[in-house]
């Protein structure tokens, strides 16, 4: 199976660097609905089968010019929603942007136990997801698209894709509306093809995320706030 992840358009709380995970979430500034609407043309080489989105309101209006020009009805599924920041929730300070990223990483290195401070731990986030994933593969659609959030995608791809070590994931930044395409199955595994837009195998610094919040930042950004 094809599977694209893509993360959802700019909102007022990615402007601010806030930690907004809770549901149902803000909407789109002007500029993510921009990017909403570029997504058609962007992905007009992609043969979509199936569309998912979180229950998160940011990704239905970002999936919406996507699902319309395929003449897709979107699948909303909750465990593809945001890495719950828990007691970190609509804090912006470096401090606590670390505190998540490094959390959420290490889960993508195996620390599953360890608990986001008042929210979940590796294997709820981790497992959520997997689910929605296996769900999308037992369709049989040859290519799946899901619309979901910084921290879940990178946290997601660099545990289970092959070819991204966790390291690189945690300082390759993914903008708003960025893509990541990879190929596989949960059986089989998977390998990441592109990372917006650029090929895995030729890791290179994909920019600071400015104005996209600190779930798609560097974990080291010094500006991520």
């Amino acid at each position: 199976m094809r599977l694209i992840l893509i993360r959802h358009g700019q909102t007022p709380s990615n402007v601010a660097h806030l930690l907004d995970t809770a549901v149902p979430g803000p909407g789109l500034t002007e500029l993510g609905h921009e990017q909403a609407a570029a997504l058609p043309a962007a992905l007009a080489d992609e043969d979509i089968e199936a569309l998912y989105v979180s229950t998160l309101v940011r990704t239905h209006l970002t999936a919406a010019p996507l699902a319309a020009a395929r003449g897709l009805e979107p699948v909303v599924r909750d465990g593809i929603r945001e890495v719950a920041a828990g007691d970190l929730e609509m804090l912006g300070d470096n401090e606590s942007v670390r505190i998540y990223l490094t959390t959420v990483f290490g889960w993508s290195k195996g620390e599953l136990d360890v608990r986001m401070p008042g929210g979940e731990d590796g294997h709820e986030t981790m497992g959520r997801f997997d689910a929605v994933v296996a769900e999308a593969a037992g369709t049989d659609a040859g290519t799946v698209a899901m619309v979901s959030h910084g921290a879940a995608i990178r946290a997601w791809v660099a545990a289970r894709a092959d070819n991204v070590e966790v390291d690189w994931a945690a300082e390759n930044a993914l903008s708003n509306t960025g893509i990541v395409v990879l190929e596989g199955s949960p059986t089989d595994g998977w390998k990441a093809l592109t990372w917006e837009g650029k090929a895995v195998e030729l890791p290179e610094d994909t920019g600071t995320g400015a104005d996209s919040g600190p779930a798609g930042r560097p974990v080291h950004d010094p500006t991520s706030r």
